[in-house]
């Protein structure tokens, strides 16, 4: 076991793997600490889909409307498990404000800072990966089943495009000669033509794996139970694990908060539990990523197989996988394709998730041999190559920039 290390990196998702491939091909020694295999977590079980229009955050006016609702509610798209509602309330009282209207906006207009270079990152990285053959340029698409539905959107379309965020509103007619699988959908859809999606996420963060590997980043099988400075130093512990790095990147996702509060910031950083459901198939019915957006998920067409992934679930890291969830995904999946058998496989995986919908990118308010790069939530994949630029320039020595400045742990 190595004693030392240039920098380590805490979590092997997408994250981690895109920040140690960036900092390993820029000559830095690096280890890229995990108990479980790289990249096997949500960063292979999530929709697959580099969504540059997803720049509203969880938390709206709307949302905080219908939050009493939707919380409490087991079948809604946003529910969470009362079993956790004690621990969750500091939580949800974050999240409540930052659903108010300026809170909202201006969290709107963080992430859309953010998801500016989201394309031209994963064009790069997938380029430098050998993962070019994975990407397809098909745009993705929110159904609506009413249209009502189709009416109530276009003010949210309108803030979107706003935000510089390419949206065409189609007619059913028009969304049925681009999906002529889909059943007849009332209401229509918005087509963002400038999303693309991934035919196979798992393999995308593999091949990422081996790229980071290659460029001479250590993999180590480790979990990552204590952190604290010593000397300029940080001293990692955990079962067979004992390391000191001259800088730390704490990118563990969900399981963040401990080291987060160890590296001495306190972080409202919570989980969402997401599912998906799969089945097998040659040819998936649809060509491109659709969310029914009533119902909270995603139509996946992947390689081999059709994903049905989505609906946020707060219920923390610890309780089994809900069958209720499940099945409601299952369901909804049949109200669109009736004779869609059993899936042949499920899947559970943990989110982490700030009241913001804003990561958590930056030095440690204790010193800036400890960087945080984490909370990601719905967008981490799309995420990855900005956040790995930004924890690359922060090791540089260069100052926070502009659209780093929301996501600072310092924000708490």
């Amino acid at each position: 076991m190595v004693k030392s290390v240039e920098i380590a990196v805490i979590g092997a998702g997408v994250i981690g793997l895109a920040i140690a491939h960036r900092l390993a091909h820029a000559g830095h020694e690096v280890a890229l600490i995990d108990p479980a295999p790289p990249g096997s977590g949500a960063s292979y079980g999530n929709a697959g889909t580099i969504a540059d229009y997803a720049v509203q955050p969880v938390g709206t006016p709307d949302v905080l409307r219908n939050l009493p609702a939707l919380l409490f509610d087991r079948s809604s798209p946003l529910s969470i498990r009362h079993a956790a509602l004690p621990s969750l309330a500091p939580w949800l009282l974050r999240f409540a404000r930052q659903s108010l209207p300026a809170a909202a906006r201006a969290n709107a207009q963080a992430i859309a800072g953010l998801m500016a270079g989201a394309l031209q990152g994963w064009n790069e990285l997938a380029a430098e990966i050998g993962g070019a053959d994975l990407m397809r340029r098909r745009g993705c698409m929110y159904l609506y089943e009413t249209s009502a539905g189709f009416k109530a959107a276009q003010a949210d379309m309108a803030f979107r495009r706003s935000l510089g965020v390419s949206v065409d509103m189609l007619t059913s007619a028009e969304l049925a000669q681009m999906e002529p699988g889909l059943p007849d959908c009332a209401g229509g859809a918005a087509y963002f033509p400038k999303a693309v999606f991934f035919t196979d996420p798992g393999v995308m963060v593999q091949r990422l794996a081996l790229a980071a590997q290659a460029a001479g980043a250590r993999v180590i099988p480790a979990r990552v139970d204590g952190l604290r400075r010593v000397q300029g130093r940080v001293h990692l512990t955990g079962a067979g694990l004992d390391l000191t790095a001259r800088r730390v990147v704490i990118a563990a996702g969900a399981h963040s908060r401990a080291l987060a509060r160890a590296a001495g910031d306190r972080v409202p950083l919570d989980t969402e539990r997401g599912y998906h459901v799969e089945w097998d198939m040659e040819t998936p019915r649809l060509t491109r990523p659709c969310c029914p957006t009533a119902r909270g998920f995603y139509f996946c067409p992947m390689a081999g197989r059709l994903r049905v992934a989505g609906t946020v679930e707060l219920g923390g890291l610890t309780a089994p996988p809900s069958r209720h969830r499940i099945e409601k995904l299952i369901e909804g999946a049949r109200a669109f394709f009736p004779d869609l058998g059993a899936p042949d496989r499920d899947w559970m995986g943990f989110r982490p998730s700030m009241p913001d919908s804003l990561p958590v990118i930056g030095p440690s308010r204790g010193g800036a041999e400890v960087i945080h790069a984490y909370g990601h939530g719905h967008v981490g994949l799309t995420l990855a190559p900005v956040t790995a630029r930004m924890v690359a320039d922060l090791v540089a020595g260069h100052a926070p920039g502009p659209e780093m400045q929301p996501c600072l742990p310092t924000r708490f």
